[in-house]
């Protein structure tokens, strides 16, 4: 999950191939969000009329896109950002086990993804410092090599969070009957394809650095499963969140903002 820009150090094409699928992936975000925000700015009743003329109106409709009854709390912005978007209270209320189920996916998913920003930011720094003659004066924690080191224990740590979650997500929609019933086709994508990036970046790290996860495959396999996991998490986890489910980790935070969060 570290390999962002990392499968570099064997395949320098492999580098320039991950670069195109980021900003086409950004690109396909980008013009999705645009779609959204524009629908957004309808309001509740406002599907199939003709689009708002700014896409700035959305934060006044947007919490009763996500709620008709919702009204406004007089929450601080801090205390909603805090406590109803990072540490989730709304959902601990309801149900302590699917509160541990979305705190650990989203714990672990966040921060692996910021960690995978802040490898691509070294590697791009460095490979720009390799061209202009100024990489040897750079920091030795913004060296690739050793800034990955730094990341391997905490990437370890987290990817398990996230795995931990997703089985807890599983079971719950496998075998909890309430949870089962209610699944829909767009649940079952995202578990699925949250699953996979997950099993395919504990193989690629597996197969990288010997241990079980690698399957006993063969070292030489490391960068081309690598650049598997990161294209298929740039295509699922950015090009492909404002036409699925995933948007709601962009709306909800949005309406709890608008709503000054509260039930």
């Amino acid at each position: 999950m570290e390999y962002f820009a990392g499968v570099s150090e064997a395949l320098r094409l492999t580098f320039v191939q991950i670069m195109i699928i980021s900003f086409l992936s950004v690109g396909i975000f980008l013009v999705g969000m645009y779609i959204n925000l524009k629908k957004w700015g309808m309001g509740s009743t406002g599907y199939g009329q003709a689009p708002s003329k700014s896409i700035m109106a959305f934060p006044k409709t947007l919490m009763y896109q996500m709620n008709e009854h919702a009204h406004v709390h007089n929450q601080s912005v801090l205390t909603t950002f805090v406590l109803d978007i990072l540490f989730q209270r709304r959902i601990l209320r309801r149900s302590p086990l699917r509160w541990f189920m979305h705190f650990t996916i989203f714990v672990g998913w966040m921060t692996l993804f910021a960690m995978s920003g802040a490898m691509f930011f070294v590697e791009m720094v460095h490979m720009i410092g390799e061209k202009v003659g100024y990489a040897e004066s750079l920091p030795w924690f913004m060296i690739p090599e050793t800034f990955r080191g730094l990341l391997s224990l905490p990437n370890d740590i987290f990817s398990y969070i996230l795995l931990i979650g997703i089985i807890i997500a599983i079971y719950r929609r496998l075998f909890v009957a309430k949870a089962r019933e209610a699944t829909i086709a767009y649940d079952s994508v995202l578990l699925i394809g949250l699953t996979v990036i997950t099993v395919t970046g504990f193989i690629a790290d597996g197969i990288r650095n010997g241990t079980f996860w690698g399957m006993g495959l063969h070292n030489e396999l490391a960068p081309p499963a690598a650049l598997f996991h990161v294209i298929i998490s740039l295509l699922f986890c950015i090009a492909y969140i404002p036409f699925s489910k995933y948007i709601h980790i962009i709306a909800i935070p949005l309406a709890l903002l608008a709503n000054k969060g509260g039930e």
